[in-house]
Formats: C-alpha cells, sequence, structure tokens
C-alpha cells in the first residue's frame, strides 16, 4: 500500500466514492477514506437507498390492498417484515459491493478508519484496531458528509427513539409513529410506516410543511398527506419525551409559546434536519475556515482557504443532495487533474419519495417574486393526463416558471406519479437555457406523464390542450 498519493479523500459517500473514483480514471494516484467500514456513506448505508427500497416495497404492499380490486384482481395480501428488511439489506450489500469493485477498477486504494488532517498534505488513519497509518497528499478533499441534527432534551436510543437510522431497521411496525419535522426525511419515512399500518402523527416547528418548497405544491402535497392519513401539528414544538412502560408521553406546545399538551406515541422519529460533519478533522490544526454553520467555507471550484484542501458535499454550503455531491465530486477531480470543472447550482433537483412523489428545480414563485422578477405560470393537472387516469395516480400537477421578458425557464415544480423522473427533462431543458415554448414545441410520446410537463409548459403562452 502507497502511504503517498496525489489526491486524498476523507469521506465514502456519494461525493467521497466518486471523487476518488474520478481522480483515478484522470490517472491520478487516490485513496479514499471511511470510518463506516462499508463505503457509500450515508446516502447507500443508512440513507437514500436504503428508504427508496422500503419506500417501494410499502408502497406495492398499499398498493395490492387498495388498488388491485379497482383492476379486477383479487388477492390476499399479508406482511413478511422481516422479509422486506431483507430486501433492502441485499441491496445495500451489493451496492456496496459495486463501489469496492469501482475502486479496484480504478486503482484507488480504499482505506478504513477516522481521517484527521495533521498537517498540509498530511493526514493520519487510525484504523478499527487503533493502529495508525501517516498518509502523504498533495492534495486533500473533506467529503464528510452531514449527520442528523439532534433535538434538545431528547436522548434518541434508536428503538423507541429514532433517527433516520433506527427508523430504517424497526423490529415491528409501530401501532402510532409520531413524526418530529415535517421535512424530506420524516415524510418518506413517516410514509413507510403508514402504508404498513403505523397511525402517523407529524409534528412541525413551522406553519407549513416541507418549507423550502414552492409553496402551492407543499399546500397541495399537505392536502394529499392528510388524505392518506396523516396527522399534523403545525407551528409546534416538541419540548420533552417521557417513557412510560411501552408508551412514549411526548410534551409539545405551541411554537410562538401556549399551553403544552402531551401526544402519546409507540416509536418517536426525529427527523428536525441534517448538519454537516466537519468536527474532529483537524480542519482547525491547519486552518480551514467553516461558517457559523459549521460548513467548511470554499470558493466555487472548492478550494478551501488553505492550499490543497478542498470541500464537497454536504460539508460545504448548498442543499444537503447526494447527486449534488456526486457532481461537485466529479468537478473538483477534474480542477485537481488540471481540467474543467462546473456545477450549475441553478439546475439541481431535488425529489420526495413519497406517493406522489414531489420533484422541483429552479426557483419557486416565493423566491421570484422576492427577487422582484417578473415571471408567467403554466399549470397541467394529473387529473386530465390520460397516462396518470391508467394507472390510478392523477393527484398533483406540474408548474413552470418562466421570465416573463424571455420565456426562459427559471423553475419547473411537480407533484404526482413519477415526478422523480419527470424533472429531469425540466433539469436538462435549464441546464441548456431553454424556454417553455422549447419545452411545448417538442413532441412527446402518448400516451405517457411526460406529456404533463409538455402540457404545463404550453399552458405558459395559454394554449394547452386541458379540456
Amino acid at each position: 500500500m502507497a502511504d503517498s498519493f496525489d489526491a486524498v479523500v476523507i469521506g465514502g459517500g456519494p461525493g467521497g466514492y466518486n471523487a476518488a473514483i474520478r481522480l483515478g480514471q484522470l490517472g491520478l494516484t487516490a485513496a479514499c477514506i471511511d470510518k463506516r467500514g462499508r463505503f457509500g456513506g450515508t446516502c447507500l448505508n443508512i440513507g437514500c437507498i436504503p428508504s427508496k427500497a422500503l419506500l417501494f416495497a410499502s408502497e406495492r404492499f398499499e398498493e395490492a390492498k387498495k388498488d388491485f380490486g379497482k383492476l379486477g384482481i383479487t388477492a390476499e395480501v399479508g406482511l413478511d417484515l422481516g422479509v422486506l428488511m431483507q430486501h433492502k439489506d441485499k441491496i445495500v450489500g451489493e451496492l456496496t459491493k459495486g463501489v469496492a469493485f469501482l475502486f479496484k477498477k480504478n486503482k484507488v486504494e480504499g482505506i478504513v478508519g477516522e481521517g484527521r488532517i495533521t498537517a498540509p498534505g498530511q493526514i493520519e488513519v487510525r484504523a478499527p484496531d487503533g493502529s495508525v497509518r501517516t498518509i502523504a497528499a498533495k492534495n486533500i478533499i473533506i467529503a464528510t458528509g452531514s449527520d442528523v441534527m439532534p433535538l434538545a432534551g431528547v436522548t434518541i436510543d434508536e428503538e423507541r427513539i429514532v433517527s433516520s437510522t433506527g427508523a430504517l431497521s424497526l423490529k415491528s411496525v409501530p401501532k402510532r409513529l409520531l413524526v418530529v419535522g415535517a421535512g424530506v426525511i420524516g415524510l418518506e419515512l413517516g410514509s413507510v410506516w403508514r402504508r404498513l399500518g403505523s397511525e402517523v402523527t407529524v409534528v412541525e416547528f413551522l406553519g407549513r410543511i416541507t418549507p423550502g418548497l414552492d409553496g402551492e405544491v407543499s399546500k397541495a402535497f399537505q392536502r394529499i398527506l392528510a388524505k392518506q392519513g396523516f396527522t399534523f401539528h403545525l407551528s409546534t414544538k416538541v419540548t420533552g419525551v417521557e417513557k412510560k412502560g411501552d408508551v412514549l408521553a411526548v410534551t409539545v406546545e405551541p411554537a410562538a409559546g401556549g399551553a403544552p399538551q402531551t401526544l402519546e406515541t409507540d416509536v418517536m422519529l426525529v427527523a428536525i434536519g441534517r448538519r454537516p460533519y466537519t468536527e474532529d478533522l483537524g480542519l482547525e490544526a491547519v486552518g480551514v475556515a467553516r461558517d457559523t454553520k459549521g460548513r467548511v467555507i470554499t470558493d466555487p471550484h472548492f478550494k478551501t482557504n488553505v492550499p490543497g484542501i478542498w470541500a464537497i458535499g454536504d460539508c460545504r454550503e448548498g442543499p444537503m443532495l447526494a447527486h449534488k455531491a456526486e457532481d461537485e465530486a466529479v468537478a473538483c477531480a477534474e480542477h485537481i487533474a488540471g481540467r474543467a470543472g462546473h456545477v450549475n447550482v441553478d439546475a439541481i433537483p431535488s425529489v420526495v419519495y413519497t406517493a406522489p412523489e414531489v420533484a422541483v428545480v429552479g426557483k419557486t414563485e416565493e423566491e421570484l417574486k422576492a427577487a422582484g422578477i417578473a415571471y408567467k405560470v403554466g399549470k397541467f393537472p394529473f387529473s386530465a393526463n390520460g397516462r396518470a387516469k391508467t394507472i390510478l395516480a392523477t393527484d398533483g400537477f406540474v408548474k413552470i416558471l418562466a421570465e416573463a421578458a424571455t420565456d426562459k425557464v427559471l423553475g419547473v415544480h411537480i407533484i404526482g406519479p413519477e415526478a422523480g423522473n419527470l424533472i429531469a427533462e425540466a433539469t436538462l431543458a435549464m441546464e441548456f437555457g431553454a424556454s417553455s415554448e422549447d419545452i411545448a414545441r417538442t413532441c412527446h410520446a402518448h400516451p405517457t406523464l411526460t406529456e404533463a410537463v409538455r402540457q404545463a409548459a404550453m399552458a405558459v403562452e395559454g394554449w394547452t390542450m386541458q379540456s
């Protein structure tokens, strides 16, 4: 094993392993350090991938229970939670092995241990057995990701009071699940367990769910989730939790102050966000600057204030998304190799993998109004889409925001079936500076869900074919 590299990445998540692989492809010697023991980071091991496996399985379970009869299909449906969890674990195992294969293929050394920068160009790695290895690197990429945001006064035990990690591995379906936080993670995992049989209550400090979404989409999303069985307590904060036998007594009160009340639940999921993981990396010792949120400060090319040290992904500014980290990984590696690398921050999509899905790219109406930008709106409901009707998925709509003066697409917001796939067309359009007319005049196959995107684009200029 070499002890000197052109570049060493600290962190083996989507940002870290993609950076290391791209460095290897560009002919540089590279290593990737991760303390977990399995590469792939939070996303692959205890985040994006296992949660999507559970979302898919739970959606099929509910579909079989509720929708098969509408199609003339009769079936007796039962749940084997153990098999469902095996499905999840199998996928995770296969994908982590895939990362190891790509490391080998591209001559990247994967190193298991805790990495710490001890000097510019020098890293110490403490292995699980306690041994220490010193590594020299011309370049160091910090790709340490993020961690669960704790809730003051609440201790997470990952059994009854759980983070997203524990919520992915519950041993039984709780009768009642209380979710603290109405963001993406809370609503996705709440959806999993609601479909499997839990009564789900969501407590949110703010006055709306999914605060980063376009306001109109957020309101429609809440109505749909409430119709599915979610109960929401908005503008409400959790002030404490007490274990009383098999029951958790959760004390809540109005966010603005007021009389407390107690909500009883069997399991509580804390999902109030994530924070950058930048502690205990030796950043202070070498003078790497961080902002007030603990994020590593970089320039647009991912350089920190210390020459030879770079940062990508959740540990720097921007949305905490795996695909954003992956794009930054490639761009950063290419800069290190002396090539051009770029990430268009205005064309990074985001998806909520509930049913229906919610997908967005670009600006919201609220952001455009705040910036004083004149815009036009085109909308089209899935209830008027032939394909959506055939698959019994007519909730939601597509909304396109275009600049009034130029017709340039500034934002696209979709709530509906396959929104996570449909948003790709909008992202590509924005990447190339397309107008709503460009989308409207592009032929789309019929009957498909993608026609809803086209119809929304047509609606910007008022020539949609909606009855």
